[in-house]
């Protein structure tokens, strides 16, 4: 898919922009993966998240139905 002229032109003033890339420098400073602690996945910590999001979105829990595994492939 080719860019329109505007928008090749717009992407590269944004390159070129020092608070862009101060901006980007800043994110990437203090990033840090929100479900890893000490190297290792919480799950605890990632769970909690769904929970507090689907309470968030207003989100209405399916009724359980166990798995039928009669023919179980990958």
């Amino acid at each position: 898919m080719k860019l329109s002229s505007e928008a090749e032109k717009e992407l590269i003033d944004l390159a070129e922009s020092e608070t862009f890339k101060n901006d980007m420098d800043m994110l990437r400073l203090h990033w840090q993966a929100p479900f890893i602690k000490d190297g290792k996945v919480d799950v605890d910590a990632y769970i909690e998240f769904v929970q507090q999001f689907n309470k968030f979105i207003n989100h209405e829990p399916k009724p359980f139905k166990p798995m039928i595994d009669k023919d179980m492939r990958l």
